[in-house]
């Protein structure tokens, strides 16, 4: 069982503590898309091409999720405030720098800049709660709100970036998360106590990080621009077979350390198995339908960066309200139940949203389904950090985090890599409304395809129930 000895010492500001870790989980999340509605600007500012333009994403997607399972492992070993901090001052400084980039090349540092600082931020504040708060009702609905800002972030992340862009143009998209970040900077400085004194018998695992990180990186590099390389080019497959001996290599390095990156023995813990295998799957399907939603309101329906931000509003509040809600239903039915239902309300909205794409649908045809998958995404937002979470100690609460945020960060450079051959299939050599009806329909069938991943998800967890694990210990 495990405790939560913090809460001792900040008990009296928890509730500011929990805001301020998810305004920081917030300000991560959205920078994932918030960039997306501004790439056409970007694009004729700076002079990227249309393969090239693409990197504006990719590059904070890999140096992110590269970096994620150190982080999580730094936070444990080097102080979960202190990575949290140096994560934010990361985020300030590269979105100044991007705001500011008058190249490509200034642009795509600071991305990259801006993934590692999101890396220490992500599982740090997951960290941070899970040990601040005990297992089961109270870290239910701690990490309710804390994931309700990330579910909702992403959301937010096209809305913020279509009025931003609108309004003050694609400089502001990046320009905006220095204030953020400064704010909590210096919130995190006043209501987090100092980190104890560093444990000198555990040793970082030096060659274990390097050999993890390079293995990640190279791996989803690989998968993002795997397109643009091709496929079967010697530069994707010697990149993709560099990642997988890295990865083969970290395996023998944490078997003979005596305190390994990832203490294997973690993974004999079913509820972490299911947390990563979740956020892998969510990352593929619900995290990549708000990427197809976003090109498919510009680029079929012809929706302005502003237009595009507004179509969001209504997800947006439907993440928030499903995410905070999660953790006490979680409590209430059990997590395996709760996850369940919200898979189905899911695929269900998947298969509508999927349904009604065409060239010339409308968006309240595609309002039912996106209510349905809404739903859905909040909930298991949050439900897959209730269970990577459940029976893990404190001291491996960093790397428990780590773990399951890399795999939602795999999980999205796989799910893309796929869904983008799906929908770009049979657009090639198409102009004006042959390629706008064309992408509408490819755009469908990627949909579908993440209807199927959803329901793929739902037997996942159906079978991990019938094997028993779930009645071993339900965090409810």
């Amino acid at each position: 069982m495990t405790t939560a000895p913090q809460t001792v010492n900040q008990g009296t500001r928890l509730p500011a503590i929990l805001a301020l870790l998810s305004f920081a989980m917030l300000i991560v999340s959205l920078d994932q898309y918030i960039v997306v509605v501004a790439l056409p600007d970007i694009a004729r500012d700076l002079g990227y091409s249309a393969q090239s333009l693409q990197s504006v994403v990719s590059a904070y997607v890999i140096a992110s999720s590269g970096f994620l399972l150190l982080g999580g492992r730094a936070s444990d070993l080097l102080g979960r405030r202190r990575i949290l901090l140096v994560g934010l001052f990361f985020y300030l400084i590269a979105s100044l720098a991007g705001g500011l980039a008058n190249s490509i090349g200034e642009q795509l540092a600071a991305r990259v800049v801006q993934g590692l600082g999101g890396a220490l931020v992500f599982p740090s504040t997951l960290a941070l709660i899970n040990v601040l708060y005990r297992e089961g009702p109270e870290r239910n609905r701690a990490l309710g709100i804390w994931a309700g800002a990330g579910a909702a972030g992403l959301v937010i992340g096209v809305l913020a970036g279509g009025a931003l862009t609108s309004a003050f143009g694609w400089r502001a998209v990046f320009l905006v998360n220095v204030p953020l970040a400064g704010l909590a900077f210096i919130a995190a400085l006043i209501l987090i106590d100092r980190d104890p004194p560093r444990d000198r018998s555990r040793s970082f695992d030096l060659p274990g990080a390097l050999a993890a990180t390079g293995a990640v990186t190279l791996i989803v590099l690989a998968l993002v621009e795997g397109p643009g390389f091709g496929w079967h080019s010697p530069l994707t497959i010697g990149i993709l077979l560099l990642g997988v001996a890295l990865a083969a290599a970290f395996i023998l390095i944490e078997r003979r350390s005596p305190d390994p990156l990832l203490p294997f023995a973690m993974l004999r813990n079913p509820w972490l198995i299911l947390g990563i295998m979740t956020a892998f799957m969510f990352m593929a399907t619900f995290g990549a339908l708000l990427y197809f939603l976003s090109l498919f309101f510009q680029n079929v329906l012809r929706y302005s960066a502003l237009e595009t931000g507004l179509a969001f509003l209504l997800p947006t509040f439907i993440v928030v309200l499903a995410s905070s809600l999660a953790g006490q239903a979680t409590t209430r039915l059990g997590l395996v139940p709760t996850m369940l239902s919200a898979l189905a309300i899911g695929a269900i909205g998947a298969l509508a949203i999927a349904f009604a794409l065409s060239a010339h649908t409308s968006f309240m045809a595609l309002v039912p389904g996106l209510i349905l998958v809404s739903i859905g995404d909040g909930v298991i937002f949050t439900t897959m950090f209730i269970a990577a979470a459940t029976g893990v100690a404190d001291r491996e609460q960093g790397i428990a985090s780590g773990i399951v945020s890399t795999s939602s960060g795999v999980g999205a450079a796989v799910g893309l890599a796929v869904l983008v051959l799906i929908a770009n299939a049979g657009t090639q050599g198409l102009a004006n409304e042959d390629l706008r009806n064309a992408m509408a329909e490819g755009m469908s069938h990627a949909t579908y395809a993440i209807a199927g991943g959803i329901l793929l998800m739902l037997l996942i967890v159906m079978a991990f129930h019938a094997r028993g694990a779930a009645q071993r210990r339900d965090p409810s």
